[in-house]
């Protein structure tokens, strides 16, 4: 079984947004959520992804109701932090979706949606309370999509022009003068965009072709880590040294096993962690893997069950790291939240509101402050997908 299977819905060819892990085994299918555009295929781009098939009734005809997603969250202080993604009435991504926290309560914000339809937000990244970005793509993922805070507003940035479709899924950034941001070209050609203060830049990179792109971050403008596959499912590393994107091998994975990265962080040069699952046939377990360095390697992790993944991961020290995912339960699906205390990772019980529930991104700016998003499915006669917003406290997630 290849777990790079496609999100696809009927409709023109365009870029599809996840991997998703189809489960024999289970009744219910664990969905990863759209850590990348990683190719064309027949399907309307925006897809969005079930957090798990559902075996009940089908959601009523009658009922029309706002599908709401996070992918991305990103924070500076406990009063500022950002959660992106996209709302929909349809099984397509439709318009951006941005919330604020101003240390009180969540808000949304208003977002330009510059496309006749069919935008999307994947990523965020902040600095300040005048500084973040979020990335994705618009109108049928006909280009990438960045858009920039600047304390006031939220206001759409020219991107490089490329050839034919192309889509963002992830930024990271470091000062008002240095951000990353990762994509796909509708060539199958991993992309690789750096914004210098003035203006954002297409940068060269290694990956070949048919590469696909899960997570990006940065420490500093000299250190700075890409994490991703190849089209043969084999994963690897990029980083960045100030000058070039090099490739790093990553960790072997276990005989006949496939190991798959989704999210990597990174604190310094000899602290970072990259996050996943590695799959056996049907079974899929978490995958965490360390840089002391010199070379990435694997660490042991908490599993619960056989059908678990982690897609991303957020550090603030060598003795504080967070990794998030979900995990399958009955014929349901619970949010997974690992944690480092400099020893070993341990999981931490989690809220999961709903009969389904997804972790797409976390952030922390200290061990008593972090935030995780995903979605969750609510069941009845009002069936609809929403966001799910859980935050740390230094006791709890809630």
């Amino acid at each position: 079984m290849k777990l790079r299977s496609k999100i696809m819905v009927a409709g023109a060819s365009a870029l599809a947004l996840a991997r998703t892990p189809r489960l024999a085994t289970r009744a219910v299918r664990i969905s990863a959520v759209p850590l990348l555009l990683a190719g064309m295929l027949g399907g309307v781009a925006g897809a969005v992804p079930a957090v798990a098939a559902r075996t009940g009734s089908p959601r009523p005809a009658t009922s029309v109701p706002l599908n709401r997603y996070l992918y991305g969250v990103a924070a500076t202080s406990a009063a500022n932090a950002w959660a992106v993604g996209c709302t929909t009435t349809s099984d397509v991504c439709s318009k951006t979706l941005i919330e604020h926290w101003d240390g009180t309560t969540w808000k949304q914000v208003p977002s330009p949606n510059p496309g006749s339809d069919l935008d999307a937000l994947y990523g965020v990244a902040a600095t300040s309370a005048t500084n973040a970005w979020a990335v994705g793509c618009d109108n049928v993922c006909a280009d990438t999509l960045i858009l920039h805070w600047d304390g006031t507003a939220w206001k759409q940035v020219p991107s490089p022009s490329r050839p034919g479709p192309s889509g963002l899924s992830g930024v990271a950034a470091t000062s008002a003068s240095n951000a990353w941001a990762i994509g796909t070209i509708n060539n199958g050609a991993p992309l690789t965009l750096h914004w210098d203060g003035t203006s954002w830049k297409q940068v060269p990179n290694p990956a070949a072709r048919g590469a696909a792109f899960y997570g990006v971050a940065a420490a500093s403008a000299t250190n700075a880590w890409v994490a991703g596959d190849t089209s043969s499912d084999t994963s690897f590393f990029l980083h960045w040294d100030g000058t070039v994107w090099k490739q790093v091998p990553s960790a072997k994975p276990a005989a006949n096993y496939t190991n798959f990265l989704a999210g990597v962080t990174v604190t310094s040069a000899t602290n970072a962690w990259a996050v996943g699952h590695t799959t056996y046939g049907d079974f899929h377990y978490t995958l965490i893997e360390s840089w002391n360095g010199t070379a990435w390697t694997r660490m042991p992790s908490p599993s619960p069950g056989d059908q678990s993944l982690l897609t991303a991961v957020a550090a603030t020290s060598a003795t504080n790291a967070w990794a998030v995912g979900q995990t399958a339960i009955n014929d349901g699906v619970a949010t997974l939240i690992l944690h480092w205390d400099g020893t070993a990772w341990t999981r931490v019980p989690s809220p999961s509101p709903d009969s389904e529930n997804s972790l797409a991104d976390v952030t922390a700016i200290s061990a008593t402050n972090a935030w995780a998003v995903g979605t969750g499915y609510t069941s009845g006669a009002s069936a609809h997908y929403k966001t799910l917003i859980l935050g740390w406290n230094g006791t709890a997630w809630k």
